[in-house]
């Protein structure tokens, strides 16, 4: 019996003997197995190595000379280990006495201890990977080369999740493969007959295992089906690990590895089944050659136990990459594809996600357009880092779109998310910043609450943390939020982020701020007082202050360049609820069109505006407010105090109206009606003489 010296990672507590596997197969780790200890055993040279051998771990074992120092190291400790196993027989029975008898049984407690101790050190390896390569890398480094000489590692393909139950046909894929040392590495003086002369002999050629890369070769096979009521499907079905000379294991062993694929003899290869909580999901194989002692009994239970906890940690892990893989997808979907570019403001924005170990956030912005060419700026951090709190952030965002077309006051809208917040649980618990930009009043209104105040970067390169009531987060209840007004002069910027941007392990919020605000003045300086900096590239600037450590969690970033409209682009007038208020609203869109030399779009103006009057005339009670707004397009705005939307109809050949909004319809660039919590607002445009049609 080979002994199983293994890299020292500390002591642990010592524990008796007797790990095996359940009714199911899979293995009994030992109760509390020791740290793994450097034993002065010796693996016995393979035939034509010279003395040294080398890792055939793959492309991350780049130093031949310490791989082939390391691979020596272990070969000597495992040969004095034969050498004593060698001269150890079975134990005489009962009477027996002598020396020789109390030799043995040190002999066997040692081994077995030896045992223990690499099941130990293996199981812990295998336990430290995260992810699923990690995992099954860690069974090939921790049993190459000291359970077995080569190792070969099949995963179910696809790998199923949970308890879905996958349709089709069971597929094995062969994941990874893991030997002793490369071909190249042989020493043999002539290595292609010396490789025929073992593959003739019916023992395991090393010379056609396949190698760790992309550039090793792969004669097994990389690809197994696994046919109902074969033999490899009856050995996966006892979930054992067998020896590859047992009945079954015979038919399975030429069926997972190809017909081509050599065989070795004896108790030389052991099958293992990899199985998960609910089904097997793999195999693995490990094979040693013949110049190194067969698998013994024991293997099997030292096999099962490596089987089980690499099966349970894959399992584990894809599952986690299941739930992450939702939980960002999720996240993604709801966060807005792309954003809207109403007049007067420029907008850009970014997400980052948290680094791997943190995962998924609850991060969000949006911008929203509103009646009146004004715009809503929204950014927000719900706690925690999990599919919920992803699912949270979407109905808290879908709450604020529905708040902001009602054309709520911030302060109001913040109000309700917190009832929201509040009927989604006790512990919902969210930070939220929500302003509104009026770009024909210069003017911005903002309500805070509990998230980092923004910060305003003027056209002369000053950056200014504003100062903003903090409040307290939505979801805490029974809290009045309160807002403030602040004038927003063109070529200013706003930035709205969260604290993932400004906050992490190495600095507390207020430092991060700081930073964030002098990160803004130097780039504006960079780029010019007399300008403002371009908006893309102003955010990429800022993510780049973020160093290695400062990506504990996701982190979403909006940015808005107020261009405001200039009053000389404004015409705004009142109209009186009579019937004479479709002709004076003629009139003066007439006289708007002459100052702004837009005579050309007389004819489609007057009549769109009377159509919209009229209809807000029937239904009003106070004044109508007609303004109309010259930017890139020709947009004119009709309020009123009614409620009701108006919906495009078909009218019928002897219906005298409902063919307004079907001319607005066809002859309009683009049109709407938004409601007010005073009434509410219809508006259309028209492209401007020679101006792109943008639709």
């Amino acid at each position: 019996m080979t002994e199983y010296p293994t890299s020292q990672e500390g002591p642990q507590p010592t524990v008796a003997p007797g790990g095996g596997t359940d009714e199911l197969g899979h293995g009994k780790a030992p109760i509390a197995a020791a740290e793994a200890v450097r034993t002065h055993a010796d693996f016995p040279r393979p035939r034509g190595t010279a003395g040294e051998g080398s890792s055939g771990h793959g492309p991350a074992d780049s130093d031949p000379e310490g791989a082939r120092s390391r691979d020596g190291g272990a070969a000597r400790n495992a040969g004095r280990a034969d050498e004593a196993a060698a001269g150890t027989q079975t134990p005489p029975g009962p009477g027996a006495g002598g020396p020789g008898h109390g030799a043995a049984e040190a002999g066997a407690a040692r081994r077995e201890g030896d045992r223990l101790r690499f099941v130990g050190a293996a199981t812990r390896r295998i336990a430290r990977g995260i992810d699923l390569d990690e995992i099954v890398l860690g069974l090939c480094r921790a049993t190459v080369p000291t359970f077995s000489d080569a190792i070969l590692v099949y995963l179910r393909d696809p790998l199923p999740v949970g308890d879905e139950r996958p349709v089709g046909p069971v597929v094995l894929r062969l994941r990874r493969t893991d030997r002793l040392r490369p071909i190249d590495d042989l020493g043999l003086a002539d290595g292609g007959e010396a490789a025929g002369a073992a593959g003739g002999a019916g023992e395991l050629d090393f010379s056609q295992l396949p190698l760790v890369g992309p550039q090793g070769d792969l004669p097994a096979a990389e690809l197994c089906e696994i046919r109902p009521g074969g033999a490899l499907a009856e050995v996966l079905r006892g979930v054992r690990p067998v020896f590859g000379s047992a009945p079954g294991a015979r038919d399975a062993l030429p069926e997972l590895l190809g017909a081509d694929h050599p065989v070795p003899r004896g108790q030389r290869a052991i099958l293992a089944p990899l199985r998960g909580r609910r089904r097997v999901i793999g195999a693995a194989v490990f094979l040693r050659s013949p110049d190194r002692d067969a698998f013994e009994q024991n293997d099997l239970l030292v096999a099962a136990q490596l089987a089980t906890h690499t099966a349970l940690g894959i399992d584990k892990a894809v599952l986690y990459g299941r739930e992450a893989y939702i939980a960002d997808e999720l996240q993604r979907t709801m966060l807005p594809d792309g954003l809207p570019q109403p007049t007067g403001v420029r907008l850009a924005s970014r997400y980052l996600p948290a680094a791997e170990t943190a995962r998924v956030g609850g991060d969000w912005y949006d911008a929203i357009p509103l009646p009146g060419s004004r715009v809503a700026l929204v950014v927000g951090d719900v706690m925690g880092h999990s599919m919920t709190s992803a699912a949270i952030m979407g109905q808290l965002r879908t709450t604020a779109q529905t708040l902001a077309q009602l054309d709520l006051p911030p302060a109001e809208v913040l109000h309700h998310l917190d009832e929201q917040a509040q009927r989604l649980g006790s512990d919902r618990m969210a930070t939220c910043l929500y302003a509104v930009y009026d770009p024909v009043s210069h003017r911005i209104t903002i309500a805070n609450a509990g998230h980092p105040p923004p910060v305003l970067l003027h056209l002369g390169g000053r950056a200014e943390v504003l100062r903003v009531p903090p409040g307290a987060p939505i979801g805490v209840g029974g809290v009045d939020f309160e807002a403030v007004e602040l004038d927003a002069p063109a070529g200013a910027t706003l930035l709205l982020y969260t604290d993932g941007l400004v906050e992490s392990r190495l600095r507390d919020v207020w430092t991060g701020i700081d930073q964030l605000r002098e990160r803004l003045a130097t780039t504006a300086q960079l780029t010019g007082l007399d300008h403002s900096p371009p908006l893309e590239a102003l955010c990429d600037d800022v993510l780049d202050m973020l160093g290695p450590g400062d990506r504990d969690d996701d982190i979403a970033l909006l940015a808005a360049r107020f261009e405001g409209i200039a009053p000389s682009d404004v015409a705004y007038w009142f109209l009186d609820p009579e019937e004479t208020a479709p002709g004076r609203a003629r009139r003066f869109a007439r006289r708007a069109l002459a100052r702004w030399g837009l005579e050309e779009l007389s004819d489609s103006l007057e009549l769109l505006v009377s159509e919209v009057v009229t209809n807000a005339v029937r239904y009003a009670e106070r004044p109508v407010t007609l303004r109309l707004l010259r930017t890139d397009v020709l947009r004119c705005e009709v309020g009123d105090d009614s409620p009701q939307l108006p919906r495009q109809r078909r009218a019928r050949e002897t219906d005298e109206g409902g063919r307004g909004l079907f001319l607005v319809n066809r002859m309009a660039r683009r049109w709407g009606a938004t409601r007010l919590s005073s009434g509410k607002v219809v508006w259309f445009e028209l492209s401007l003489p020679g101006a792109h049609d943008r639709r």
